[in-house]
């Protein structure tokens, strides 16, 4: 690299940065300096996150293995919402992560956010992890578990709901800057922070989380416990950086946009009630199809909630409680409402 391309590659950080300078997109401050923080919230979600971390392979299997194993250790209806499960959610993350490197990262031009990107991103590898960590414990068919986002309708249907939202963003040449590539980057934090993570990953948590209630799969259910706990933060912050976003660049958010967002939600909503569906033709684990139905209908009111626009679902209340108890959904509280930073590190979970 010459002199003249070290110069323009470090275009805009000839002075020191001041906070007013910076803004969550198109700015021209100089991303290498991570201080002064404008948003501390994001700098203490990033802190939030290190105390929470964990590794799968520190979760005992060998429960799981034998249950999994024994012909009379669970049901048809329980082997089936497990494998589905695994069989999403390996992907969806994935997909998360690749959004996260490719799209996000390059376009929040904002230091102490990027750096909880980099957090976030390095969560979504120990999810990926832990799901080929109990698929490989369990002896489960790698290849039926990892193509069942090709293969099973309910799974596909989510994936390629996701992807729409991030072909154009992992173009490099995709840029921000004018009202409709902002809009642009707008629908793709709201589909995979309030969608994907928000909504396409509720059914799973809850039927997963039940099965550790009872004392069935607890290795598996103990890790996605730490997910949920991981996934909630991602959406607590994702609500921050859109929020943000609209603050800064009010004429994003018109008529328009708003319409838009409240249809992802009721997109993503539907398409996860019909993963509800094809993952408990019957009652199972005390829950079924319809009460998951209301269940995603109070996630999605939560979520329209947080951006600040009118909920959809009248009169729907949460028919599963002890998930509040689990991971209290009132902590999902972003910066604009209240802070809130529960979260510590966590040891050994008990059911």
């Amino acid at each position: 690299m010459d002199a003249s391309e070290a110069v323009a590659e470090l275009e805009g950080t000839t002075g020191r940065v001041q906070v007013d300078e910076k803004r969550m997109i198109n700015c021209r401050a100089d991303l290498n300096q991570l201080v002064p923080f404008k948003y501390d919230w994001a700098w203490q979600k990033y802190l939030d996150g290190c105390s929470n971390h964990w590794m799968p392979q520190e979760v005992n299997m060998n429960a799981d293995i034998a249950l999994w194993k024994s012909p009379e250790g669970l049901t048809e209806d329980e082997r089936r919402i497990i494998k589905r499960s695994l069989g999403f959610f390996s992907t969806a993350d994935s997909l998360v992560a690749n959004n996260l490197v490719l799209a996000v990262y390059r376009l929040i031009t904002n230091p102490e956010c990027r750096q909880y990107i980099l957090r976030q991103s390095f969560e979504e590898a120990i999810h990926t992890h832990a799901y080929q960590y109990c698929i490989e414990s369990l002896g489960m068919d790698e290849g039926e578990i990892f193509n069942m986002y090709r293969e099973v309708p309910a799974v596909a249907k989510k994936a390629q709901w996701g992807i729409q939202y991030t072909r154009e963003l992992s173009d490099p040449e995709f840029k921000t800057g004018t009202p409709q590539t902002d809009k642009e980057l707008l629908e793709n934090l709201i589909a995979f922070y309030c969608v994907l993570e928000g909504i396409f990953f509720y059914c799973g948590f809850t039927q997963i989380l039940s099965m550790g209630r009872r004392n069935k799969m607890t290795g598996v259910a103990e890790q996605f416990q730490y997910i949920l706990r991981d996934e909630s933060m991602h959406v607590n912050f994702g609500v921050d950086v859109i929020n943000q976003i609209k603050i800064e660049n009010p004429h994003l958010w018109d008529a328009q946009m708003r319409d838009k967002a409240t249809q992802m939600i009721l997109e993503g909503t539907e398409l996860e009630i019909q993963y509800a569906r094809d993952t408990m033709p019957r009652g199972v684990l005390g829950m079924n199809a319809n009460m998951m139905e209301e269940y995603l209908q109070f996630i999605a009111n939560r979520r329209l909630a947080q951006l600040g626009l009118p909920e959809q679902f009248k009169g729907v209340s949460n028919p599963f409680p002890w998930m509040s108890e689990i991971m209290d959904l009132r902590k999902e509280k972003n910066f604009f409402e209240t802070r809130v930073t529960e979260y510590q590190t966590g040891g050994a979970l008990s059911w």
